[in-house]
């Protein structure tokens, strides 16, 4: 149906030119600009290296890489990179397309592909149209013509969540700026303001509970709302109430340097996309007390701690879903410390699956499962996806205070069902922000509980049951074995100096680890403690602290900035 109706499409009255001038909204990624610009092509997990070669001539490695180019977000990259050859390379792939595709052919005439493709295609349009003669010009404005009827007649194919806004905003945006057009405004409005309702809840969180997904869907509303303010349109009341929703959760879920938590595949979102966000939005609501789409954030002095206190979300929603119950994050100043390894979707599948596992992510998981399992798969926007099942179904998180700091007390039961244990983990931030103490246990509670434990214990061949605490590490810090080996000492490029300790029977060991960033043309090599212990009996727990060094003081001049713009 989509390639029909991108056939009809092609019959429909062009476009002759824009009702006003657009206004470039998106934000892109120079260091991926400038790989595109020397020629290479990393897109859905591989990496393809053709610097003379147009990005229509590419040997497709895979049908999610061609999807992938047809989305046009490698037109943001350009542009943020702005030099000639950027600029011309954007004008030649782009008005490629257009002579290729342009009459309904190829991968990329789906709803959500086609909403994503028509918002950079009108933002970049002065960089676009810069130098073409008539002929070119004539066939961009038709081409976007053919996609906005298209998309008002297939965007209720795109699945919910992030791909039928897109198409929706795309079907806004187009109906707005294109002459001849705004008669799809109002019907895309009213869809648009039922999405919100639908897929937006009262606490402005998704059911992905990813945080960068989130945010590009905050940023799609607040294009969408921006583009029918101009107009002289009133967006419909939930599309108002889902922006006032929206922007305490990601100021809650945004760490102390200004980027996102990484969990359930999402990242840190591009340089500046949140911060000009949640400006354009006009919100000026303080963050949550309570979760926020789940997640729960201890904040004092320049530390911030992000946890995952909830349970993952259900299958449906969980293509993208991590085993992340009771995992952490902590950034001090404008230093991340404690990570996740993240998403490993750009850099293939083995990468992918390996980045949603327990462990790779900053929080106990008993050897050789994950709190949540990668089981059936199914359909999400027309592709073939792993779903997380059996996952912790009763996770629970009290927050608390004492005359020392904020407290956190969490637990959840995924490993229940396995090995009869329930992880409990309690955290306390300083008021000062200059250390983190935390305990965690596993735990055989009730009757079955300590049944199931003793069936998993004589398997074990009254061993114990292995488990792991890790602590992914950014790869900015510095980490050695200290004092004997009974501590790591933590150097951060801000000089800040912060020292980990354990206590109890777990070894404590510092580990090779990766950072998986969406940035970078492979996976960064980093390191991770690891406190690995067994447990012998229906309680075993594990404390540590992590705390600046007492030479260290509380405020830095972080001057030095890591090298954001690196190719590599």
């Amino acid at each position: 149906m989509n390639r029909l109706h991108a056939r009809l499409a092609s019959l429909a009255r062009p476009a002759t030119g824009f009702v006003s001038q657009p206004e470039p909204r998106t934000i892109g990624s120079y260091p991926r600009g400038r790989q595109l610009s020397a020629g290479n092509f990393l897109f859905s997990g591989y990496l393809v290296e053709a610097p003379d070669t147009g990005i229509w001539d590419l040997p497709m490695p895979d049908a999610a890489f061609e999807t992938e180019l047809h989305g046009f977000t490698w037109l943001d990259d350009l542009a943020a990179v702005g030099d000639t050859v950027a600029c011309a390379r954007a004008r030649d792939w782009t008005h490629g397309w257009t002579a290729r595709f342009g009459n309904g052919q190829g991968p990329g005439w789906t709803p959500d592909l086609t909403g994503r493709r028509l918002i950079r295609q009108i933002n970049h349009a002065i960089l676009l149209l810069n130098g073409s003669d008539r002929d070119v010009s004539e066939a961009y404005f038709r081409s976007l013509a053919r996609q906005t009827i298209f998309l008002s007649r297939r965007w209720r194919a795109a699945s919910p969540g992030l791909p039928r806004f897109e198409a929706l905003t795309g079907l806004v945006y187009a109906g707005l700026a294109l002459t001849g057009m705004d008669r799809h405004v109002g019907h895309a409005m009213r869809a648009l303001s039922r999405e919100c309702a639908a897929q937006i809840d009262r606490n402005g969180g998704l059911s992905t509970r990813n945080p960068e997904e989130l945010l590009e869907v905050f940023t799609l509303l607040n294009w969408a709302a921006e583009a029918l303010a101009e107009a002289g349109r009133m967006p419909g009341r939930s599309h108002m109430d889902a922006i006032q929703a929206i922007a305490p959760t990601l100021r809650t879920l945004r760490h102390s340097d200004g980027g996102l938590a990484r969990f359930h595949g999402g990242g840190r979102g591009l340089e500046g996309r949140l911060e000009q966000a949640l400006a354009a939005s006009g919100v000026r609501v303080a963050l949550h007390n309570g979760l926020a789409m789940g997640f729960a954030r201890l904040a004092h002095g320049r530390t911030s701690v992000i946890v995952d206190a909830a349970p993952p979300p259900k299958p449906g929603a969980s293509a993208n879903a991590h085993a992340s119950t009771l995992a952490f994050e902590l950034t001090s100043g404008r230093r991340p410390v404690i990570v996740n390894c993240g998403s490993g979707g750009t850099f293939g599948q083995s990468w992918r699956r390996a980045g949603r596992a327990t462990a790779s992510h900053s929080t106990l998981g008993i050897e050789g499962y994950s709190s949540s399992r990668l089981g059936v798969a199914g359909i999400v926007s027309g592709r073939r996806a792993e779903l997380l099942v059996d996952a912790p179904r009763d996770v629970r998180c009290e927050r608390a205070e004492d005359p020392i700091g904020t407290i956190l007390r969490m637990g959840h039961d995924g490993y229940v069902r396995t090995h009869g244990l329930t992880h409990v983990r309690n955290l306390q931030l300083t008021f000062n922000g200059r250390g983190l103490t935390g305990e965690d246990a596993v735990v055989a509670i009730g009757p079955e509980g300590e049944r199931l434990f003793d069936l998993a214990f004589m398997r074990s061949k009254s061993a114990g049951i292995p488990f792991s605490v890790r602590f992914h590490l950014h790869p900015d810090v510095d980490a050695k074995l200290d004092m004997g080996g009974t501590a790591v000492s933590l150097a951060l490029k801000s000089g800040e100096l912060w020292i980990f300790r354990a206590e109890g029977d777990a070894a404590m060991s510092l580990d090779p680890s990766v950072y998986l960033e969406k940035s970078r043309l492979s996976p960064r090599a980093t390191k991770q403690i690891v406190l690995a212990g067994r447990a012998m009996d229906y309680a075993t727990k594990v404390s540590w602290s992590l705390a600046k060094a007492q030479d260290t003081p509380s405020h830095v001049r972080d001057f030095e900035m890591e090298d954001r713009f690196a190719p590599e």
